[in-house]
C-alpha cells in the first residue's frame, strides 16, 4: 500500500471519529493560569476536531513525567499523548529522556523536521530543542502515539500545526491496526 493509500485509509477510518488525546505540560514555572503553550495546544487540537480526554501540568521531575505518561498509556481511550516543555538542555529538562525510555518505536523524522523548521524560524538556537516522538506499546500490544515539543507558544504552534495535526490520523490508524 502506498503512502497516499495509507493516508486515504486513515482519513476514511477517522473521518467521523476524532483522535482522543492526553495533553501534558511539563514545567516547574507554569501554572494552569499561565500555561499559554498548553492552552494553545488545546485550542489547536480542539480546532482540528480532536477530543481532550486528559490535561495535566507536571513539574520537571522524571518520576512525575513517567507517571503522567503511564496514566495516558493505561487509559485505552487515549490514542496520543502530546507533551509540551522539558525538551531543552537545562539541567531540569528531562522530558525527552523519559519519553525515549518508554517508547518502542521512535519517529526520528519528527524531531529532525521540527528542529529544521525551528532553525529557519528562530535561527541556530532551534537546534537546542530535543523534541521527539514515537509509539509506546501497551500490555495488549496496541500502541499509543507520543509527541514531545518545546513549551513556548511559538514552538507549540509550529509543532502542532505543521507536524502533529497533519500526521496524527494516519499515525493513529497505523498503531491502532491489528
Amino acid at each position: 500500500m502506498s503512502a497516499q493509500e495509507h493516508e486515504e485509509a486513515a482519513a476514511r477510518h477517522h473521518r467521523d471519529a476524532p483522535i482522543k488525546l492526553m495533553l501534558v505540560t511539563v514545567s516547574d514555572s507554569r501554572t494552569p493560569e499561565t500555561d499559554q503553550g498548553g492552552d494553545r495546544l488545546q485550542a489547536l487540537a480542539l480546532g482540528a476536531g480532536h477530543l481532550i480526554q486528559i490535561r495535566q501540568l507536571v513539574p520537571d521531575d522524571p518520576d512525575l513525567i513517567r507517571k503522567s505518561i503511564a496514566l495516558g498509556v493505561d487509559d485505552p481511550s487515549i490514542q496520543a499523548i502530546l507533551l509540551t516543555g522539558g525538551t531543552g538542555i537545562s539541567p531540569r529538562d528531562g522530558t525527552v529522556e523519559v519519553v525515549r525510555s518508554m517508547i518502542a518505536v521512535e519517529l526520528e523524522g519528527y524531531g529532525e523536521r521540527l528542529r529544521a523548521i525551528s532553525v529557519e524560524s528562530i535561527g541556530i538556537a532551534g537546534l537546542l530543542s530535543r523534541a521527539c516522538a514515537g509509539v509506546i506499546r501497551r500490555t495488549d500490544g496496541s500502541g499509543v502515539l507520543i509527541f514531545s515539543m518545546p513549551g513556548s507558544v511559538n514552538a507549540v504552534e509550529t509543532a502542532t500545526s505543521e507536524l502533529v495535526l497533519p500526521l496524527i490520523k494516519h499515525a493513529a490508524w497505523e498503531v491502532g491496526r491489528p
